[in-house]
């Protein structure tokens, strides 16, 4: 644990990008921490996953030190809980995962198919619905998915993004009908999309339409918008997970890659954009570190426990 309490601006000397600056230090108006880390968030996708979504050895082997180090590791994700297998082998007794960008908290240890859920933050039907009516009047032509703890829907339009087939195909206002599919299960988010505007002009459209009505992010680098309930992201919901465990956020070290993960960044003590980064995740994380396919995260584990 000591060596983390040396200022991160004296990190080992490889960790360096494309201009020679080193990727793992802080910026200079930014002081390292000095308080010994509790807690690892990560991002998935972008981040501890490398492009073909397999973790490597080399992090499995990086996740493994830091619990043994007592640091507890949670993955906090975009992703769904059914897609959370990819890690449910590397959870190391833990066994808790942050998704659908901080909708839910789930328990991984009943590996595949038995994943539980422990804390929900739902999107609330008449939220979701004014969501929906507002991005249509401001981008005619979005097209939208709707996630919920077991069931995921779309309309007939909505391009094939994901792993799976639809429960139910129908527009938006109908599958969030009081009496729609899945009416008995919570909403998560809502998958907004369009063919046409870029996806940081559709990112910033879609938050000046739909206002505080919804959280609205996204992960994807196509226009692909994530839409939440009110003060639903990444950083709310492992802030109450860290309060539960009398984590305080200067105690927590965060990786991530996308402008879902920005809240996240800025709240956690310490916090790592991925040389693969998005400029605003660039901007708003303390440090910065290679690649995830050079494995960025265990990178940084590594010299935190002074294993580099």
């Amino acid at each position: 644990m000591g060596p983390y309490v040396r200022s991160v601006a004296r990190s080992c000397g490889h960790l360096r990008d494309n201009d020679g600056v080193t990727s793992a230090t802080r910026r200079p108006q930014t002081p390292a921490s000095t308080v010994p880390p509790r807690l690892i968030a990560t991002d998935l996708d972008g981040t501890l996953l490398r492009d073909d979504h397999s973790v490597s050895q080399r992090t499995v082997a990086a996740l493994a030190a830091a619990e043994e180090a007592g640091i507890e590791v949670f993955f906090v994700t975009g992703r769904p809980a059914r897609w959370m297998d990819v890690v449910s082998d590397h959870v190391h007794g833990h066994g808790l995962a942050i998704c659908g960008n901080g909708a839910a908290v789930v328990d991984l240890h009943g590996g595949a198919g038995n994943h539980r859920f422990v804390k929900i933050r739902e999107l609330a039907r008449e939220n979701a619905l004014d969501a929906v009516r507002l991005l249509r009047e401001a981008a005619p032509g979005t097209v939208f998915a709707i996630e919920q703890t077991y069931g995921f829907h779309q309309e007939p339009s909505y391009p094939k993004l994901h792993m799976e087939i639809p429960d139910n195909l129908a527009p938006a206002e109908k599958l969030l009908a009081p009496d729609g599919p899945g009416a008995d299960e919570p909403v998560l988010k809502i998958l907004a999309f369009h063919h046409e505007i870029a996806p940081d002009d559709f990112l910033m459209t879609a938050r000046l339409a739909i206002g505080d009505r919804a959280n609205v992010t996204r992960s994807s680098p196509s226009a692909l918008l994530e839409i939440s309930g009110p003060g639903v992201s990444k950083a709310s919901t492992l802030a109450l997970c860290c309060a539960e465990r009398g984590i305080s956020h200067e105690e927590v070290v965060a990786f991530g890659d996308m402008p879902n993960d920005v809240e996240m960044l800025t709240w956690a003590g310490t916090s790592y954009a991925m040389g693969n980064a998005h400029p605003d995740v660039i901007a708003a994380a303390s440090g910065r570190t290679v690649a995830n396919n050079e494995d960025g995260v265990a990178v940084v584990i590594e010299w935190m426990l002074g294993l580099s």
